[in-house]
């Protein structure tokens, strides 16, 4: 039996409901059995989507703007088509195969690697072909047992921590989003863009938020997706009103579409190159390329899926979740479809968090938010109306719920309390949930050894801890060895 045939822990099967019949749908997503409901799972999978549809706009900004090798990129229309068609693939494949509330889009940290470290080096398709790569690799690991290993491997304290270090990530990213706050000159972070709040989209951030904030206070069913409705609705109010440049919201403007439906352009599908980095880019080069979209994918998706277990109730006592092993898989294949379709590596997101705030349980919410990246693929003018700074108020309401988990954490035990803090501090500190959780990983390993507690550590964890120091001195070796 591989790894992928092991069933997970936690609440994975389902058990008779009580005098009630229930429909092949119920059983096969397990809705009753995780305490869900066909609404809960339908306004989750929506909030979901809301919460991450600017990537269908800053992927293709970024990616369009990297030339490779030959001077060519692809146009935003072709990678429009792309990033919606790949997250909306493997977002219902996540939900139908790993039936959890995860949805998949081009992953923010592997964008940056594919446009700015592997496209100038490589022609496209071979940039492509290195991120189908990536996906193969994670999916290897799924199946020899060793991603889900390292899961399991991670102490209990260290998991909680990185959920709460993730809230921290993500609610900054909502405040950076919605403009509420920038990188100032004098200092790290600022107030607004000058020190000062000012202009109707941090207005509108502020009314969602706190539209989104009292419904939860309340305890009213679809608070933060409301509160995404009415930002949108006042954003749409005030454009017309003042009638505000479109410069002001940014990728996303809250206009009435001039049209319903745009035709897909499909040209850059299985426009990939297997082999043909390692002759173009060199065998070093691209070994490089390729163990950095790896270890990146590798531990933001380990992360995330951690922190929407818990987030949604699915973990156990030790922090692990039923059907870890599809999860993993399915992750890997968005990996791989990502780069069939030219739009990077389609990875879990953050995000989801936001769905299983909303009631999102189960993979049924990952089939909505996935039908919905597909629909866009024609009616992308329609999701376009929702800017930024609606959607940003979800993810700080995420992130503030998700810091409730930090009293869980044993504070009383130094060797426990620094490796926790350095986890949840370096996420949004670095704006990177791989280098929170290297952190943690070896100052945990580290000082326990020191204080004589080797015993519960574990030998997994000391190869992690010399992965993760690799990774911290990748650009120290990469100039010893002038690569």
């Amino acid at each position: 039996m591989t790894q992928l045939d092991a069933k997970g822990p936690g609440p994975e099967q389902p058990t008779q409901a009580s005098g009630t019949a229930r429909s092949w749908l119920d059983r096969f997503f397990f809705v009753s059995e995780r305490g869900s409901s066909y609404g809960q799972e339908i306004r989750g999978g929506l909030t979901t989507f809301m919460a991450m549809a600017y990537i269908i706009v800053l992927n293709p900004i970024v990616l369009s703007g990297a030339q490779d090798i030959n001077g060519y990129a692809p146009t935003f229309a072709q990678l429009t088509t792309m990033t919606a068609l790949s997250a909306g693939i493997a977002t219902i494949l996540m939900g139908v195969v790993g039936r959890a509330p995860i949805a998949l889009a081009a992953a923010l940290g592997v964008m940056a690697v594919v446009a700015y470290q592997a496209v100038p080096l490589m022609t496209w398709p071979q940039a492509m072909g290195l991120v189908v790569w990536q996906g193969i690799a994670i999916i290897l690991m799924v199946v020899t047992g060793v991603r889900t290993a390292v899961m399991n491997a991670i102490p209990h304290n260290l998991k909680l921590a990185i959920g709460v270090g993730i809230g921290m990530f993500v609610a900054l990213i909502g405040l950076k989003n919605a403009g509420f706050v920038s990188a100032g000159e004098g200092s790290l972070l600022q107030l607004g863009t000058d020190g000062h709040l000012s202009g109707w989209p941090v207005v509108v951030f502020v009314i969602g938020l706190l539209v989104a904030a009292i419904l939860l206070a309340r305890k009213v069913p679809g608070a933060i997706f409301y509160g995404i409705l009415s930002a949108t609705a006042i954003a749409i109010a005030v454009t017309y009103a003042f009638r505000l440049p479109d410069e002001t919201w940014g990728d996303s403007v809250p206009r009435l579409p001039e049209t319903l439906f745009v035709a897909p352009d499909f040209s850059l599908l299985l426009q990939i190159d297997l082999f043909g980095a390692w002759s173009q880019a060199g065998v070093a080069s691209s070994a490089v390329i390729l163990f950095t979209l790896v270890l990146a994918g590798f531990f933001d998706a380990l992360g995330t899926i951690l922190a929407v277990g818990n987030k949604a109730g699915l973990t156990d006592d030790k922090g692990q979740m039923p059907r870890t092993n599809q999860i993993l898989a399915m992750d890997g294949a968005g990996a791989v479809t990502g780069g069939l379709t030219s739009s990077s590596a389609t990875l879990v997101f953050v995000e989801s968090t936001a769905g299983v705030t909303e009631g999102a349980r189960t993979g049924l919410a990952s089939v909505v938010t996935g039908a919905l990246f597909l629909l866009a693929i024609l009616f992308s003018p329609i999701f376009g109306m929702v800017p930024g700074q609606a959607a940003s108020c979800a993810l700080v309401l995420v992130g503030a719920m998700m810091m409730m988990g930090v009293s869980a954490i044993e504070w009383d035990d130094i060797s426990i309390a620094i490796p926790a803090f350095l986890t949840i501090a370096l996420m949004p500190f670095t704006y990177d949930i791989a280098t929170g959780i290297g952190a943690g990983i070896i100052s945990y390993t580290v000082i326990k050894t020191a204080m004589g507690r080797f015993r519960e550590v574990g030998w997994l964890m000391w190869i992690l801890t010399g992965v993760f120091a690799i990774d911290f001195g990748l650009a120290g070796i990469e100039r010893l060895l002038g690569i």
